[in-house]
Parts: structure tokens; C-alpha cells; sequence
């Protein structure tokens, strides 16, 4: 929905007003003492975040009061599949604990087709008792369709990009008003960690979390952002450490991740003017380190870029306040999912030899990061900071490598390999062993005729040459041109 300058005032005003009656929140498993005051208050204080579930989430009937209940939620869904039936599509990746279907809405102008473009998936309600993202993810849906056509990066989007959006990955959670789910385990502690044996036993995860881990085998996401509330940030990995201190530790594409971090934070309303997070963007573990985190796993096991976003200094806002939060976080939100179209690099990955598609591995030089490209069309998609120059290279068993230099300026960049097989090498560098042994034989024989010849020839030369030298007219004619070549001047 849009709203003019007028009416965008007068939500801001009662934005600021709600916030006053505000309870204390917490992020990503954290818990904030200092006092609210206010959405548009940028000097935000937090005290040391704890790793342990927090126990104040709020309690009560009221505070879900004009939140969308999971049945009217799945209604939604329902309701957005028939109206914009012509790029979207509906399905359900599993179920939660309680049997609350997970419904995922497509959004595409081929909808539950294959193409050679960019999936990304927008996953809400991860925490019961931050309810928000659910709610804004409906909005960007109906946003999307209604604008298709219409607005430049709504019709960008949906003919560009395969776009997921999962409104609530934990609805008994939000049933419950509490953090985790049914089993009150933190669904963002539940995935495998990279640094400890944590959530390693496959029927020990919740199937909330089994149901997330089959969809990214099932499908290839470009990139990814999982809504939060409590906090005002954009986060990116690492979330956690190896020592489990607090300090900024770097994943591979650092660069990249702040790039998308800032994207996001640049197009709020306020999160980038942040006092406590510089732009509006943290690295995870230099915030506070949590593990079993969902946004790691995506990175390291599904290839895809994913961010954590705190869209709500409020975990359980009134909902007279989501007007507002929608307007702050739309732009952020389109515009996150279309930088995976308006930079990065993209390409195909061909074989020379029959010109099919190849799922070959790309690689940045001096990033240890992989992405693969696509068995289908060989497409492949790769989030890279623009403003730097960039070794890329493609492998592929059975094929030579190959590689080239690019300059990734502000827009994206195509870049196609056509890659030899290993045996057109093997050709070149090798001496030619096509024929086979009789034409060898054959080689043979003449060069043997040819050198039983030769002393032959040589003979009979010798035999006329002593033939023509002992008679006198030859002799004489030889001694004449002697004396004739003696009078030319010699150089000195």
C-alpha cells in the first residue's frame, strides 16, 4: 500500500506515541533492560545479551490482538494464491510440531517453473513472540502483485527472481506467546553449528527445522533474510565464534555481507542512523556469538547468502503500529531482493564440446566460498561487493579450468565460460598417436627404403664426377675460371 506525505506523518506520530506504552524486548536470544522510547529514538542503550531463551516473553490475550491468528493466516495465503494466481503459486514445505502447515507463497511470472534465475526466501516468525515479519511479509506479497506492471522494481523482482516467502516458520509459537516452539526449543539455536557438535543427531531437530533443512536440498537459494524483532539491525555471519568470545569474526564474504547488510539498512526509514550499530549493520558474533544458528547453516551447507534482520526495536508491537513498520521496511526489503539481480556477477557455464549446460564450480580468488552452477541451464548466480576486481574461476571434473579478471562496477555483470574437456588438452600436448600400428609399419618401410637408397645414389654420383674430371677440355675449362675469379677485388 502507499501512502502520501500526510499520512506518512500522521503514522510516524502515533508510531512514536505507541512506543511510549512499548514493553522491554530482546534480540536473537538476548535481553534488553534499558526502556523504549520511541521508533524514532536513535539512542538505543541494550545491557549484555545472554545466549539462554528468554523467560519475560509477553504473556497474555491482548497483546495478539490484531495479529492475523494461524488460521486466518493460512486463509491469507489461500486467498493470495486465488487473486494472484497469474505469479504465484503456494505449497507447504512441512509442518510444525503441532501439525500447523508452513505455506510458502512463490512469487514469479513462472511460477513453479525451473528458469536460469536468482531464489530468494524471505522466512518471518522464527521466534513465536516476534510476530512482525509474519505479518509484513503478507504485505509485500499482495504489495508485489499489486503492483506488478506497474512499478518499476515490483515488475524487476517478479520477472527476475523466483521470491519465497515462509510468513511463519514457528506457528505454535505465536500461539503460545513464548520464544520457541511447541517443544519450547529456540529454533535458532537447532541447526548444525560449524564450530561445535551441536544438533549433529538428524532426529534429535525439531521438524520445524528438518522441514527448513529439506527445502534448501529441494530447491537452490541465491539469497535469503529471516525476520526478527527486538532490535534494529541488519546482521550477518559469522554468528558465532570459535573461542565463543565476542568479536567480530569474519565469514569468507565478509564484503558481500555487508554489503547486503547495508543495502537493507540504507533503504530503512532509520535503521542506518543507528547510535549503537554503526550504519545499522553488525557482524553476529561481534554482537554477541549464538550457535545452531539458522543464517550459518545457509551459508555454509545451502550456498546461500543469508542475513538475520531485526525489523522492530519491539518484539510484539500493537498492531496499530504495523502501518508504520511496513513503510520503514518495504523499500528494505525490495531492495534486498533486487540486488541480487542489479549486481554480483551471472553466468552460464557451457561445454565446448556439445554445448550442454554444466554444473561447474565458481570460485573468487582469495575467497574460500564455492557456488555451483545449476545441472539444468548451468546458471549461476554470485553475490560479490561491487567497486572491486575480482579473479573468477570455473572448474569442472573432466573439463580445463578457466578463468578471467573482471572490474564488478554498480551493476551486474554477465560472465559465460565455455570450458574444454580434459582430452582436447591431452591432444594438443601429447605427439600425435592417432595412427595406428600399420600406418607406423608403413612409416617405417619408407624411411628404411629411403636410407637403403641413399648410399646408392651417392655412389653412382662420385663414379660420373671422376668420370667427367680426367677429361682434359674439363679440366682446363675449371683451371680458366680459376684465374677469372683471381682478378676480382677483395674486400679488406
Amino acid at each position: 500500500m502507499d501512502f502520501s506525505y500526510a499520512s506518512s506523518f500522521s503514522l510516524i506520530f502515533l508510531a512514536f506515541c505507541f512506543s511510549s506504552l512499548s514493553t522491554t524486548a530482546t534480540a536473537r536470544g538476548g535481553e534488553r533492560s534499558s526502556d523504549f522510547s520511541g521508533y524514532l529514538d536513535h539512542n538505543l542503550a541494550y545491557s549484555t545479551r545472554k545466549l539462554s531463551e528468554d523467560k519475560q516473553s509477553a504473556t497474555g490475550v491482548d497483546v495478539a490482538r490484531g495479529y492475523m491468528t494461524n488460521v486466518e493466516l493460512e486463509k491469507a495465503v489461500e486467498q493470495f494464491g486465488r487473486r494472484c494466481s497469474h505469479i504465484s503459486r503456494f505449497y507447504s514445505i512441512g509442518k510444525s510440531v503441532e501439525g500447523v502447515p508452513l505455506w510458502v507463497m512463490e512469487i514469479s511470472d513462472k511460477p513453479g517453473q525451473q528458469e536460469a534465475e536468482p531464489a530468494f526466501k524471505f522466512i518471518g516468525n522464527v521466534h513465536g513472540d516476534e510476530p512482525v515479519g509474519r505479518e509484513l511479509l503478507l504485505l509485500l506479497a499482495n504489495w508485489l502483485c499489486d503492483n506488478y506492471m506497474k512499478n518499476p522494481l515490483a515488475t524487476l523482482i517478479i520477472k527476475n527472481v523466483h521470491l519465497h516467502i515462509l510468513p511463519t516458520m514457528n506457528p505454535d509459537g505465536f500461539s503460545l506467546r513464548r520464544r520457541g516452539n511447541a517443544n519450547d526449543v529456540d529454533l535458532n539455536r537447532d541447526f548444525p553449528d560449524q564450530f561445535f557438535p551441536l544438533n549433529d543427531d538428524l532426529d534429535s531437530r525439531q521438524p520445524e527445522t528438518k522441514a527448513i533443512m529439506s527445502w534448501l536440498k529441494e530447491r537452490r537459494f541465491t539469497g535469503s533474510a529471516s525476520l526478527h524483532g527486538g532490535a534494529l539491525v541488519a546482521n550477518y555471519p559469522w554468528d558465532g565464534s570459535q573461542d565463543k568470545r565476542k568479536q567480530y569474526y569474519a565469514c569468507p564474504d565478509d564484503k558481500a555481507f555487508r554489503y547486503m547488510a547495508s543495502v537493507y539498512s540504507r533503504s530503512h526509514f532509520n535503521m542506518s542512523l543507528s547510535k549503537e550499530f554503526d550504519g545499522g549493520i553488525t557482524n553476529g558474533a561481534f554482537w554477541y556469538p549464538i550457535y545452531g544458528g539458522m543464517q550459518d547453516w545457509n551459508y555454509i551447507h545451502a550456498g546461500c547468502f543469508e542475513l538475520t534482520l531485526e525489523i522492530s526495536d519491539v518484539k510484539w508491537p500493537n498492531a496499530d503500529e504495523l502501518p508504520v513498520l511496513w513503510e520503514f521496511n518495504r523499500m528494505s526489503m525490495l531492495n534486498l531482493v533486487a540486488s541480487f539481480v542489479k549486481t554480483g556477477i551471472h553466468g552460464k557455464t557451457f561445454s565446448s564440446d556439445n554445448g550442454q549446460p554444466l554444473p561447474a564450480s565458481i570460485t573468487i580468488k582469495g575467497i574460500n566460498y564455492t557456488v555451483k552452477a545449476d545441472g539444468s541451464f548451468g546458471d549461476y548466480h554470485r553475490m560479490l561487493a561491487p567497486g572491486e576486481s575480482y579473479e573468477v574461476m570455473v572448474t569442472m571434473p573432466g573439463y580445463q579450468s578457466k578463468s578471467t579478471h573482471i572490474l564488478l562496477e554498480d551493476e551486474a555483470m554477465s560472465v559465460d565460460f565455455v570450458l574444454d574437456p580434459e582430452d582436447d588438452l591431452q591432444m594438443h600436448l601429447q605427439p600425435r598417436s592417432s595412427c595406428n600400428d600399420n600406418h607406423k609399419l608403413e612409416l617405417l618401410k619408407i624411411f628404411g627404403k629411403i636410407h637403403l637408397e641413399i648410399p646408392l645414389v651417392a655412389a653412382f654420383i662420385l663414379a660420373f664426377l671422376c668420370f667427367l674430371l680426367k677429361r682434359k677440355p674439363i679440366v682446363n675449362l675449371l683451371k680458366n675460371r680459376q684465374l677469372a675469379g683471381q682478378k676480382r677485388p677483395a674486400a679488406v
